[in-house]
Order: structure tokens, then sequence, then C-alpha cells
């Protein structure tokens, strides 16, 4: 069986400013981020043949080629999921590459999600797909939103782990905490405190405003090549040590209430089987993360599934300081979802390379191997990137 691990790497990354309103077309920011990653790697644009994205972005993959003045498209590729595919496009573009599909391959995601329309309001009027249908069903019983959804399963995770409102709020003052230090951030110099997450309003028992993901404008794009062409590039190679997706039985997006464990774990746990199969590596080889956070709370199964603490042990881990720099593992140190902007998660795959490149503005020292995941509650995905 051909091996995907550490034959690809990450050589560039580039990003639009994070806001509210872009004030221009969801192309024109998918080519800016483009372009801007392909500068950063040292790539001349007309070398790009693959692309790689999900299938809810908005832009030809054939349309940003021709604006960067691409030659030859050889490859293109689209994931569905929404948040939970953030790392699958990134497995794509590295078995093109390890196979001889495509040799320069950018991974992208633009959108105007805040000023042209918005993923947190309820869901209707959907096309009759198979996923829509369930949608549907679930919306008789008030289940229209991510986030009413994804608060089922956590009140779940509450009910048999002892886990509390007031522990969630840990994490939503991390995140926040690193955003404010953070100027490409939308909040940054604004930390909470616990106070503030405590008093700020119920969107759906027991998700409290800061404990959801904001609604933001913006687009980021990288650059894969293969570990030979990175020798010669401007940039530290970021490699790609795993990459996997994980659907186990059972799983329905955004809404696996019929699975023996309801939490939003089952997906990670099988994404996270693949990844330490693949690299060779364990959960204690990890220095960093970065946790797919579109609701805070669902951090704390998703450091549980991928092994850094025990099943339901996660509001004790997140307690004693671990997610912090200089503990046992720093997570989303740029802010996360919740703090710095909703991208789908291509900002934390745009952190976790500035991470491993010693760029990033919170910076964690001597950081070597960094878990960075999808969405959970819906099949997910996950890769394990590094440097030597």
């Amino acid at each position: 069986m051909t091996s995907i691990s550490n034959k690809t790497v990450i050589a560039g990354y580039g990003a639009t400013e994070f806001s509210k309103n872009s004030g221009r077309s969801e192309l024109r920011l998918a080519v800016e981020a483009t372009l801007s990653a392909l500068k950063d790697a040292g790539i001349d644009p007309s070398e790009v043949d693959g692309m790689s994205t999900f299938t809810m972005d908005n832009n030809s993959e054939q349309e940003i080629h021709r604006a960067i003045g691409g030659k030859d498209l050889k490859f293109f590729t689209r994931i569905p999921q929404g948040g939970g595919g953030t790392c699958a496009p990134l497995q794509q573009a590295a078995m093109a590459i390890t196979t001889g599909i495509a040799n320069v391959v950018v991974v992208y995601r633009a959108m105007n999600e805040r000023s042209e329309y918005r993923f947190g309001q309820p869901m209707h009027s959907l096309p009759p797909t198979s996923d829509n249908v369930i949608f549907a069903y679930h919306g008789f019983s008030g289940l229209m939103t991510p986030a009413a959804m994804i608060a089922l399963m956590m009140r779940r995770y509450m009910h048999e782990t002892g886990a509390t409102s007031l522990d969630f709020a840990n994490y939503a003052v991390l995140a926040r905490k690193y955003a404010s230090t953070n100027p490409n951030a939308f909040f940054y110099q604004k930390p909470i405190t616990i106070e503030d997450h405590q008093s700020s309003r119920m969107i759906a028992d027991p998700l409290r405003l800061y404990d959801c993901c904001q609604e933001s404008d913006g687009a980021v794009a990288l650059v894969v090549v293969s570990a030979e062409r990175a020798r010669d590039l401007k940039q530290k190679p970021v490699y790609i040590r795993a990459a996997a997706q994980g659907s186990p039985g059972g799983t329905v997006s955004l809404g696996g209430y019929y699975k023996d464990c309801i939490w939003p774990y089952d997906e990670c746990a099988a994404a996270a089987r693949q990844l330490y199969a693949q690299s060779g590596l364990s959960p204690n080889d990890i220095d960093a993360a970065i946790i797919y956070d579109h609701f805070g709370p669902s951090v704390f199964p998703a450091l549980e599934a991928y092994g850094f603490c025990a099943k339901g042990e996660a509001k004790e881990f997140v307690k004693d300081g671990n997610l912090e720099i200089g503990g046992r593992l720093p997570i989303n140190m740029h802010g996360g979802q919740l703090g710095e902007a909703y991208i789908h998660g291509m900002n934390g795959v745009a952190e976790a390379v500035r991470q491993l490149r010693g760029q990033a503005i919170n910076q964690v020292p001597n950081v070597q191997n960094m878990v960075v995941t999808g969405g959970s509650g819906l099949p997910t995905s996950a890769v394990i990137l590094g440097v030597n």
C-alpha cells in the first residue's frame, strides 16, 4: 500500500484579512489568498496544476486558475461536510502529488459568510438531497441550526461526564486571550472573563454566545508540493505526516443521535486511529494542536477522542492549564474560530504552519508535531503536520 506520510509538504500559505464585510467578491478573496500563498512559497502561478477545496466553496477552480495565470490544470477535487472536511483537501492534495497526478496543488477556501449569507441561521428551503431530508426531519423537533444540533450532543456529554458551563467558559476565555494578542484576529485586544461568558445570552442550551464561533468574511490558501520540490523553495517545509477522514457507522451530519455515544466523539476517534497508525506517532509525540472549535464545548470530547486525555476527563485537563502555552498541549494559539475568524478551519491550518515554522505571534517553543482537526459532530478529517 502506498503511504503518503512525509512525502508532501505545505510550502506556502496566504490569507486575506478577516472581517464582517470584505467589500469584494469571494472570487477576488480566493485569488488574493492564492497569489499570497504562491508568493510565500516562491512558486510561479503558472506552475499550479492542481486545486482542492470544499463543495461549499462558491469559486470555480478554473476561474481561480485563469485569474492567477495558470496553464494546465490536471487535478481538481472537492470535499463535502463543511468544517468536517477542513483537512481532507490536504489529504487529496497529498495523494495527488504522491501518485504523480499533480505537482503543485493549491488548497483554498474563500467566503463572505457574514456579509452575503449566514451559516448560523435556521436551515430552510433546501434542495431535497438525502442529507437535507434528515435535516428537515430533525427540524420538526426544533433542531434547525448547527448550534441547536451540537447543543443536544453537548448536553448529553455534560450529563455523562459532569462537565458544566463553567468548565466550557475556561476554553472560551483562553481562545479570546490568544485572539486578543493576535492583530489578525477579529477580536484583537478584546479578551473576555469567566463572568462575561457566564452572563452572555443563551443561544441553544447549553451553548452561550461566547461558546459559538464567528461568522466571517475572508480567504485562506495553502500550497502543497512534494518533499523533494520543497528543498528548493523559500520556506521551511511543513510535512504532512498523516491525513485522514473519519465517519464511523451511524454518523449523520450534525445529527448522529442514534449511536450509543451521541457526543461529537466517534468520528474524531476514527480519524485519530488512522493518523497515529499512518505516522507512527502517538498523542505523547504531539506538541500542540489546532482543535476545530465551531462551538467551544466540542473541543472537550475532541481532546479525549484524539487521545490527549481519558474519555470524560477533558474538563480537568482544560482546568489544569494544559491548553496554555507552556502546558501539556497548547491549542488554537491564533484564537481559534471563536476569536480569530471562521474560515471553515483553514485559518487554523495556517496557524499550524506558522507555529511549525516558528513564525507565530503566540509561539509555542520548540514545536515539532501538531494535530489539526476538522469539525466534530459530523464526518470529519484531520492531519498531523510536522517539521524535521
